[in-house]
């Protein structure tokens, strides 16, 4: 799947409970009335110029182009993210790489997939992920719904043929009235199309709102302590906002990973070179989509690799492969902190019953 390697590069975010009760597209109430109000005045000048750069994570999904939102797709969306009968093996679901009660993965180097094998890149996170450019850290999936029909048929991860997934769907009968449900203007609803569009929109909302860094972007200067404000002015000062920028802290661009200098085997294995095997060219060799920042407390190992579990030093890796710059001590431990300001209120969702298998349903493969 996907996660971190670039510019100053860490992870995720995702939101509820709140006092207002708005529901996101998760179900969950999120936000808070200081979640905030993007009309209040910069109260100083590191604010005004964060501003410039930087976006709030909303309380709610944004809509999906072609892919409309609605209580019955949302819900069957939900199963299908926790049903580990998508997988060949019946013991792997999208939730065991993406686990929403770990800042939305792992917290593995690359994942465990079909017959104990490891997948060839961390896997990054799913909250926010629908404000990324693509998805994937080579980018070759353009959206959720794309990206969620890769790891399904991948025979390293989930191991399912294309045609069986629907198949194994079609022998579950509880799935049949919640795909009927879901798309009511179809005669044969249940299909791997559908799958992945009723996946995107559950993926969609699961947001991470609420974070001090976005309350203080709204307007709340006391959100930050004086460490995170300073750490927020090296971080833009020093150069990591030129990728690392936007509602997500990241996400929307590639860049080189090694701008500078090379971060070493161990963090870029020279076998993997990243977008260039999908654009076929030589200029992105060791270019990948600049991860989000938000969560990125939550989300070690670091790097597209998951070679690094400290956080500050993945903080110093970025500093000398991307900027040149040697950090000190306390920018590091400045920074550090700042990134400790982009976790968001996390999802609060609780998992569903699944329909039953029956005699008929397709057996888990050994």
């Amino acid at each position: 799947m996907m996660r971190i390697a670039i510019g100053l590069v860490f992870v995720a975010s995702v939101a509820l409970a709140g006092c207002d009760k708005q529901k996101s597209s998760t179900g969950q109430p999120v936000g808070t009335p200081a979640a905030l109000n993007p009309t209040v005045a910069a109260s100083e000048p590191l604010m005004e110029n964060a501003r410039t750069l930087f976006k709030a994570i909303p309380a709610t999904a944004p809509a999906l182009p072609g892919n409309n939102t609605t209580p019955a797709k949302l819900a069957l969306g939900k199963m299908l993210f926790f049903d580990p009968r998508l997988s060949a093996s019946h013991a792997i679901s999208c939730a065991s790489c993406h686990n929403i009660g770990l800042g939305g993965t792992d917290n593995e180097p690359t994942s465990i997939g079909h017959h104990w094998q490891h997948g060839g890149r961390n896997a990054p996170t799913v909250l926010n992920a629908v404000f990324n450019t693509a998805q994937f850290w080579d980018g070759r999936a353009a959206d959720l719904q794309a990206q969620a029909g890769g790891p399904m048929v991948n025979p390293v991860e989930m191991a399912s043929p294309q045609t069986h997934v629907a198949e194994q769907l079609k022998g579950i009968p509880g799935y049949r009235d919640a795909f009927a449900k879901a798309f009511p203007d179809e005669a044969d609803p249940i299909s791997l199309l559908n799958v992945q569009k009723a996946i995107a929109v559950f993926e969609a909302g699961l947001l991470t709102p609420d974070a001090p860094f976005d309350r203080y972007l709204n307007g709340d200067a006391k959100a930050l302590t004086v460490t995170q404000k300073q750490g927020l002015k090296l971080f833009i000062d020093k150069g990591c906002a030129a990728c690392h920028s936007g509602i997500n802290v990241g996400g929307g661009m590639y860049a080189k990973f090694g701008v500078v200098a090379s971060p070493g085997a161990a963090m870029r294995p020279p076998g993997d070179k990243g977008r260039s095997a999908v654009t076929g060219l030589v200029g992105d060799d060791y270019n990948f989509k600049v991860p989000s920042l938000r969560n990125i407390a939550l989300t070690a190992p670091y790097f597209h690799t998951g070679s690094v579990w400290d956080l500050r030093q993945a903080v110093e890796v970025m500093g000398n492969a991307q900027l040149g710059d040697k950090l000190a001590a306390p920018e590091v431990d400045h920074i550090t902190a700042f990134l400790g300001s982009l976790t968001g209120a996390q999802p609060r969702v609780v998992i569903p019953i699944l329909p039953a298998s029956v005699a008929g349903t397709s057996r888990p493969q050994p």
